[in-house]
């Protein structure tokens, strides 16, 4: 019995360290990426120019921007600072109960796109916390923001929590039990200890029958 329940436990502590490792390697290579993309950004972009890349389907057109993701809100950067390291805070305390890989890779994009631009409002001009982000991906036919890689990132990552949700996946792996499901289990409980009660009383009433069976035999009625 020791044997079996200690197999059965062996995936379920592998899938606890796996999983959360996924998450910390989706936000870092995230991340890495963002900044090193950045860093060359400023260092070869002219500012404020359009550099076209594939006609007007893909063009670089490097800008500071003091808002959030895709220039929204200029001019409050401290207030999404402080908002970025909540959102931080609440996904490292998430991982604790992290089991499931959809998670586990949505968690790992909204972290690390949450990370690269809290970087630059950390250390970028005009500094500490007010830093404004490195923009510069512009794609005309799809919107007239311009954004970054972090921004791609935030953005896959409510793309595949929207689907998380439909599907009702759960964190901690397999999926949520939904109002009928639920349902459904409790009224087999029930059914499953009717039916054992039934057989309670069934088997107190044979055994009265089997002691007057005995009665009879030990008294001489035939």
């Amino acid at each position: 019995m020791k044997t079996t329940t200690s197999a059965a436990a062996a995936p379920r502590t592998l899938r606890r360290v796996l999983v959360p490792l996924l998450l910390g390697a989706v936000a870092a290579t995230v991340l890495v990426t963002d900044q090193l993309v950045k860093n060359w950004v400023v260092a070869t972009l002219p500012e404020g120019e359009t550099v076209p890349v594939l006609g007007g389907f893909l063009q670089w057109h490097f800008v500071r921007n003091p808002g959030a993701a895709f220039s929204i809100a200029s001019g409050q950067t401290w207030i999404f600072t402080i908002l970025s390291v909540i959102v931080v805070g609440v996904i490292i305390w998430q991982i604790r109960r992290l089991r499931s890989v959809p998670w586990a890779l949505f968690l790992g994009l909204l972290l690390g796109g949450v990370l690269g631009n809290l970087t630059d409002r950390l250390t970028r001009e005009p500094g500490f916390p007010e830093g404004h982000v490195i923009d510069f991906i512009l794609t005309p036919w799809m919107m007239p923001a311009i954004y970054n890689i972090a921004d791609i990132g935030i953005v896959s990552g409510m793309i595949l929590f929207v689907l998380i949700t439909i599907f009702g996946l759960s964190i901690e792996g397999g999926r949520e039990k939904r109002g009928d499901d639920a349902e459904s289990d409790a009224e087999a409980v029930t059914g499953a200890e009717a039916e054992a009660g039934a057989e309670a009383e069934t088997v107190p009433a044979a055994d009265a029958e089997t002691g007057v069976a005995d009665e009879r035999s030990e008294g001489g009625t035939p």
